[in-house]
């Protein structure tokens, strides 16, 4: 870093930030069925992560940096990077191409991951390798593999991570086909969202192997019941996450919703429906299914996945309200 670099006057800010930040993740219950994780956070600084990151402002984003010549600035730039917040890292054209996920819904996953010492970790989309080093914090860089498609993010990742002091494998590649060459893996865990479950991964996976991914606003978390299938149910948390870019990402045209009403069209429960359904029903019929079944929560609908195909579905895979995926 250059001659603005932060250093011993923000230290102990970023260690009073960190801890706050580990405060604010425990009130919100984020870890209580896997308090472990809470080490990882108090330990893993996130500041390391995001040397520079943007913020909306009016007309636009304003640029936080840790080397700006401007203390007050500086001391900005720490205390946001430990707000429960996400960061925009990397932006092309004003489209967000990477970012720093807000912590407490880290937690969420990382504790739904369900990991045990010995347990190997994949994580599709690298990111700024925050996430990366809280797997390593908490399992060792060597059952830690994480994978993006951009090598600007890999090299820079890798960079992060180095500086705080972790070295897990960082793949630069397609993560909708994983990584076979450290595979199986115990748990696989997407930072980005997908239309669909790769195959790649659960192939990629052992036997009572566990998928977590963003999907249509939601996290599914999937159990490997055996050769090319697994089942599981979403999580109550809402989920937005880039894109993946790559062989299986997300697509479609945006949704028209004439003739819904508004208070369905703002409710993100029925927003979750259209988009697991999307290409099934359409928004109309997706709003009677809403109503008719007491807008259901995340935690009724599911996913299936079988050596043919894969489906999402409402209360029971085999129920009568099923719906097909894309396959990747």
């Amino acid at each position: 870093m250059g001659g603005h670099a932060p250093g011993s006057e923000l230290d102990g800010l970023a260690a009073a930030e960190r801890a706050a930040l580990v405060r604010r993740i425990e009130e919100s219950g984020a870890w209580s069925a896997d308090p472990g994780w809470r080490e990882a956070f108090a330990a893993v600084p996130r500041h390391l992560f995001v040397p520079y990151y943007y913020v909306g402002v009016a007309g636009g984003y304003e640029r936080r940096w840790g080397e700006s010549a401007d203390p007050v600035a500086r001391e900005r730039w720490m205390r946001g990077a430990y707000e429960d917040t996400p960061l925009a890292t990397r932006l092309r054209d004003g489209e967000l191409l990477s970012s720093s996920s807000q912590p407490s819904l880290m937690a969420d996953m990382l504790a739904a991951l369900d990991v045990a010492d010995g347990h190997t970790v994949l994580e599709i989309g690298a990111g700024t390798g925050y996430n990366a080093a809280l797997l390593a914090h908490r399992l060792g860089d060597d059952k830690v593999t994480t994978v993006d498609l951009d090598p600007e993010i890999t090299e820079s990742a890798r960079r992060h991570l180095a500086a705080a002091g972790y070295h897990p494998v960082v793949v630069t590649g397609d993560g909708a086909r994983g990584v076979p060459e450290r595979a199986p893996f115990d748990r696989i865990i997407a930072t980005c969202a997908l239309s669909g479950v790769p195959r790649a991964w659960v192939a990629q996976s052992r036997p009572g192997g566990r998928i977590l991914m963003p999907l249509a606003t939601g996290l599914i978390v999937l159990t490997v019941t055996g050769a090319g299938q697994a089942e599981g149910r979403f999580l109550h948390t809402p989920a937005y996450f880039v894109p993946l870019r790559g062989a299986g990402r997300p697509g479609g045209e945006a949704v028209q919703l004439g003739g819904v009403p508004r208070r369905a069209r703002e409710d993100d429960l029925f927003r979750f429906l259209l988009a697991l359904t999307r290409g099934s029903l359409d928004p109309q019929e997706a709003h009677a299914l809403w109503e008719q079944e007491g807008r259901p929560q995340r935690e009724r609908y599911g996913i299936t996945v079988s050596e043919e195909r894969e489906w999402a579905w409402l209360d029971d895979p085999e129920g009568p309200y099923a719906w097909p995926l894309p396959s990747s």
